[in-house]
């Protein structure tokens, strides 16, 4: 139970604003409520009409679906059948996108975008009522009726990348989802219910909190950062006794320490390997910063952040004075570590601390994503950062003055001063949910940035492609299905320049009955895999769902998310086809071939790809284990001839 003695929970909120037996709560009239709720409907609609009239599902969204398609088919959480890649970023959203397939049985790219409307609306709302509650729990012991009016979840739908990728099939809505619920569950922590007796909530909503907190990583790794913060908050608290701090270990890390321990065993990688792909770890500061200019200046979004900082500061100052009484007195003396101590763990369980975890994670989470160098789809992985630091100012309170007090007077000064920020920041929005971020159209820009969605409406004909056929009409799909028809004993199929052909490297022979089955080298891994059977081996070279090819060194100055090509001639020797000509097309060679069979043989990449691919034992999933962080680091050189010289092997005898 909850130590929760008078001292303690007054002691907090005292501090935060003062005994709440002497205010009185926010008045809450008609008006207010009625703002209030209209807001939030005009709100959830805003974004949920935007982002169905921009609905689409990326390549990348179709790569989801494939491993949901084998698990459906019972071949376990894989790309391809018989290799352990975890191919997805989140492993939180295959598994809703399985369940919502299984339980449904209806086509998945309508599983995806009916839950994507959904989490993406849900989570205006769930930030909504998390600001509302910090507001009116500051604001009890104002006079006067005060409206809060919706504001930084305008600025975040009128953003047009919000709207993208509130579907697209991947993670993003997600993600924000999970923020804005812990958001509102941080806010109910730290504030006594409204209309109650002035306590804390108990035991229950701690541990629910914990449990969503602890979900962070399974939604998306670098959500680590925000859950760690946040559940340092929570088990550092005040009036918590040891059972309790125990119990909320074990809620929110029985799940995901649990996936972690199967993850490095199952996949022999401590993370998804789309993180060995591309090279997640690793520093673009100057690629970052170019991406976040991409996003920040189309749109001048500075300009409406400008305006809710100052309107932030402004209701933090005016409140200030009535929500703190005596709080300079209530600090202790420095000098009296143990009363310090004391008095900063009660701030942690306060309003304004909940407000600085988040503005904290989203620069943090920010700086994460500066750091690896953005990404190459316009705005994405800098919506999360963006929805963080926009929590706080989800709503904002605009203080109406009674009667007796309008006139040449502060508070109607404030009010005025609120307004116009309030006004200034809608009129933002109006201009920039028809901006065009992207001024190079529907083609990669120099800085490898792309608007993904126009991208692929432009290219496959279809202004919303959600449906896997959709995207046969993208260059060399069509195809691709063709030549895998026409070719029943198998085969590697080889991208050409020309859009509408593929090289087929055949199998040697003899042939096994039934063909020896088909191989697809190919950048968009999800297109081709989606409209392809599941016995279709599909990998790429940037290495998203290849372990050979994500093992490769970063190309320094290779386009961001796509700085890791590895040669065809290793796909050649690693399956197993053919590897003379005329059987293999005039590019590739027979010495490369030859000398990345050798470079196959080496011990330690032998054992790196057999992680994944060797039949898994009980005795495989404890090397797994043991050598998973080994494995994630491992990388090999994609010349054939100097990965033979880095294992120290011996050269094969040219063919030429």
């Amino acid at each position: 139970m909850l130590s929760t003695s008078s001292d303690v929970v007054r002691g907090v909120h005292d501090t935060e604003a003062g005994p709440s037996r002497t205010v009185r709560p926010v008045r809450r009239d008609r008006l207010a409520r009625g703002v209030f709720a209209a807001g939030v409907v005009v709100s959830a609609f805003l974004m949920f009409w935007g982002a169905w009239e921009r609905r689409w599902i990326a390549d990348d969204g179709l790569i989801v679906l494939r491993t949901v398609r084998n698990l459906l088919a019972g071949n376990g959480p894989v790309f391809n059948a018989g290799e352990r890649v975890e191919a997805n970023t989140s492993t939180a959203w295959t598994y809703i996108v399985y369940a919502g397939g299984w339980l449904t049985g209806i086509r998945l790219e309508y599983v995806v975008l009916t839950i994507a409307l959904l989490l993406s609306t849900g989570a205006i709302v769930l930030a909504m009522f998390g600001a509302a509650r910090l507001y009116r729990w500051r604001l009890r012991a104002t006079t006067g009726t005060v409206l809060l009016l919706p504001a930084g979840v305008l600025v975040y739908i009128a953003v047009p990348p919000a709207r993208d990728f509130a579907t697209s099939g991947l993670e993003s809505c997600l993600v924000i989802f999970w923020l804005g619920l812990l958001w509102l569950l941080m806010a109910r922590w730290a504030t006594p219910t409204p209309g109650g007796d002035g306590s804390l909530p108990g035991t229950g909503q701690i541990l629910a909190t914990a449990f969503v907190a602890g979900l962070g990583p399974l939604v998306r790794p670098e959500l680590a950062l925000v859950a760690v913060l946040a559940l340092a908050m929570l088990f550092l608290a005040p009036g918590l006794d040891l059972r309790i701090r125990v119990a909320m270990v074990a809620v929110a890390g029985a799940i995901p320490v649990g996936y972690q321990i199967w993850r490095m065993g199952y996949y022999g990688l401590p993370y998804p390997n789309t993180a060995v792909a591309k090279d997640a770890g690793g520093a673009k500061w100057s690629q970052g910063l170019e991406y976040l200019g991409n996003l920040v200046s189309p749109y001048l979004l500075w300009l409406p952040l400008l305006f809710l900082t100052i309107l932030a500061a402004l209701v933090f100052a005016t409140s200030r004075d009535a929500a703190r009484p005596g709080a300079a007195a209530a600090r202790p003396d420095p000098r009296d570590v143990r009363a310090t101590l004391s008095w900063a763990q009660n701030l942690l369980r306060t309003p304004t601390a909940v407000v600085l975890l988040f503005l904290g994670s989203g620069v943090l989470l920010a700086l994460y994503s500066l750091r690896v160098g953005g990404d190459f789809m316009h705005g994405r992985v800098l919506l999360p950062p963006l929805f963080c630091l926009l929590l706080p100012v989800a709503v904002v309170p605009l203080r109406i003055p009674d009667r007796t007090e309008i006139g040449n007077n502060r508070p109607t000064q404030v009010a005025g001063v609120l307004a116009v920020l309030w006004l200034g920041t809608v009129v933002w929005t109006a201009a920039a949910a028809n901006t065009t971020g992207m001024t190079e159209g529907a083609v990669v820009g120099r800085s490898g940035i792309v608007d993904e969605r126009a991208f692929y409406a432009l290219n496959t004909g279809h202004l919303h492609p959600i449906l896997a056929e959709d995207y046969l009409d993208y260059p060399r799909m069509r195809a691709m299905v063709e030549a895998i028809a026409n070719t029943p004993n198998g085969g590697l199929l080889l991208p050409t320049p020309s859009y509408d052909a593929w090289d087929v490297v055949p199998p040697p022979e003899p042939i096994p009955p039934g063909g020896a089955g088909h191989t697809v080298f190919f950048l968009n891994l999800g297109m081709t895999s989606m409209n392809t059977g599941l016995d279709v081996r599909v990998v790429d070279q940037m290495g998203l769902a290849y372990p050979l090819a994500a093992h490769t060194e970063r190309l320094e100055d290779g386009r961001i998310g796509h700085d890791k090509i590895l040669f065809p001639d290793w796909v050649v020797a690693d399956s197993g086809m053919v590897d003379v000509h005329p059987w293999m097309p005039g590019y590739l060679d027979e010495d490369w071939v030859a000398m990345a069979k050798t470079a196959l043989t080496c011990p330690e990449t032998r054992e790196m790809i057999d992680s994944s691919s060797a039949e898994l034992t009980w005795a495989l999933f404890k090397r797994n284990l043991r050598n998973a962080f080994d494995y994630a680091s491992y990388r090999i050189e994609r010349v054939p001839k100097y990965e033979i010289q880095r294992c120290d092997l011996p050269m094969p005898p040219p063919r030429g």
